[in-house]
């Protein structure tokens, strides 16, 4: 008789992005994302952090407040973005798991790269006017989206 207790496949791929987001060098948010394809295969995965050889140790700038410049908003790529980028195929019609629902930018990314629909873990910035842009898009744009519904479980990695 098999396992009863194995994990669903969103448990499992919501549990890879968090994963993905440890990688993630930002001291105040770490966002994880994971690409899906139709036959539940991992496509590719992204996190929050320096866009490739850009040096997060000297250049890279962690602020949440200040000028512009001085912020990290001018310089990180998203998880989704991330992900997005970092796959060797095509991810049409795919589906992405994600720590945090995604601003309008990683929004616009999401549906010109043809991923059809976003699971997400967190809303916390729902009334943020980039939030709001990013569910008109993506309503607009057929892009379906739903917020993960945890059982509770605990899974630990001791690495």
């Amino acid at each position: 008789m098999k396992r009863k207790d194995y994990i669903s496949w969103d448990e499992y791929f919501m549990g890879v992005a968090l994963l993905a987001a440890e990688r993630s060098k930002d001291p105040s948010t770490q966002v994880g994302a994971c690409i899906v394809d139709q036959d539940n295969k991992i496509v590719s995965t992204g996190y929050n952090g320096a866009p490739r050889g850009y040096n997060d140790d000297s250049c890279m700038h962690w602020e949440r407040e200040g000028a512009f410049l001085n912020t990290k908003y001018a310089y990180v790529c998203h998880a989704e973005l991330n992900a997005i980028l970092n796959s060797p195929y095509p991810v049409r019609n795919c589906k992405i798991y994600v720590a945090l629902f995604p601003c309008n930018e990683c929004a616009k990314a999401i549906i010109q790269s043809g991923i059809k629909e976003i699971i997400y873990m967190n809303d916390k910035y729902a009334n943020t006017d980039g939030v709001i842009a990013s569910k008109k898009m993506l309503d607009t744009c057929g892009v379906t989206y739903r917020k993960y519904e945890s059982k509770g479980k605990t899974l630990q990695l001791n690495l």
